[in-house]
Parts: structure tokens; sequence; C-alpha cells
């Protein structure tokens, strides 16, 4: 039998939107993952991890990241279809801990107005190929118990590494093999621009 104190920790807390110590946090995690799913149900649904030095909270209902160039564009797929996204941390550390941020997803490509407002928020890493916002419909924090304690090392300069030996033409002809469509066959914002 667990007692009192253990299950209110197991009991998920739900908010409409971040707190100061909810953002404060976030912002100490070196890694975090995005979830989403296309519509049809035998459709293929993405989880990824992500790192680097890519992740902002915009305000209290906004949050967003900087996505660089890879071998698939899932997330931007399945959010041009259906706007469904989550965002989840969880500790490593001494103390468990895990937090999601359900809410609407907005992909934001280079080139637009929209970017211009919202490139000035991160240091721009090679290969950059849109801003992922998560407008924010409500957080969730539960226990992380099952997590396991592990120790950061260091980032990887695998990706911006390879982003910066492609050169801006490599990286576009890239994207147009590799990322204008999902595993499903769904159009990712890539593949409709003019």
């Amino acid at each position: 039998m667990y007692p009192f104190s253990t299950i209110t920790l197991l009991m998920a807390s739900f908010t409409s939107h971040l707190s100061e110590n909810q953002i404060a946090w976030i912002q100490q995690q070196p890694m975090y993952f995005v979830a989403t799913a296309p519509l049809q149900a035998d459709g293929h649904i993405n989880l990824s991890p992500k790192g680097l030095d890519s992740f902002r909270v915009l305000d209290e209902k906004t949050v967003a990241y900087l996505d660089i160039t890879g071998s698939g564009n899932e997330t931007s797929a399945h959010i041009h279809e259906n706007g469904r996204v989550t965002f989840m941390w969880c500790s490593f550390g001494e103390k468990p801990k895990i937090f999601r941020i359900y809410g609407k997803g907005e992909i934001v490509l280079p080139e637009t107005e929209r970017w211009q407002q919202l490139i000035s928020h991160f240091d721009e890493l090679p290969g950059a190929r849109q801003i992922i916002v998560n407008h924010i419909s409500k957080t969730q924090t539960s226990c992380g118990f099952g997590v396991p304690v592990m120790e950061f090392k260091h980032n990887r300069d695998t990706l911006t590494d390879w982003a910066s030996n492609q050169g801006k033409v490599g990286i576009q002809e890239y994207q147009q093999k590799k990322n204008v469509q999902s595993l499903d066959g769904l159009p990712t914002p890539l593949g409709i621009i003019d």
C-alpha cells in the first residue's frame, strides 16, 4: 500500500498556461520530445527527441522551437493537417518530474513575415528549416517516478556540422527530396510552397 503522500505525487496536475516555476524548470532541461499524429487511424504517430539550444518560451501561453533539417518532417506534416502537437520534458536528475504542453501547432517557414517576428528569439542554427510554435491549451505535470537518473554530458554537433557542410543550396535540395511529405503521404508546408 502506498502512503498518502506518494499517492498524491502520482496524481497529475493540469493548468491552462505556464507558471514562472514551470518555465524555469523546462529551461533547465537539456532535452525534450515533440509528438504529433495524423488523423487517419492507421497513420504513423511521430515522436521526436530534441536537443541543442533550440527551445524558447515566448510567453505563458506560447512556446516554440527552431527546427533543424533532418531525415523526415513528420511534425510539420501532421501540424499542417490537424494542428495537434504535444511537447514533453522529463527530469533525468535526482528529482523526478514529467511535464507536457498540449496545444495547437503553427509552422513558420523562413523568409516569411512571421519568421522575421520570431527568429530573433533564437540563435540561428545551420540547417534551420522552420519554427514550430505551440499555442498552449493545457499543461500537465506528473510524477516521473519511472524515468531513470542519468547524467547529461553535452550536445552533439553532428547535425549542425552536417548542415553547415551542405550549404544553403545543398540543404534546400535535401529538403525537397526528403522533407516535403510524411510517411503517410501528407504534404508539409515545405512541399507546397511556390
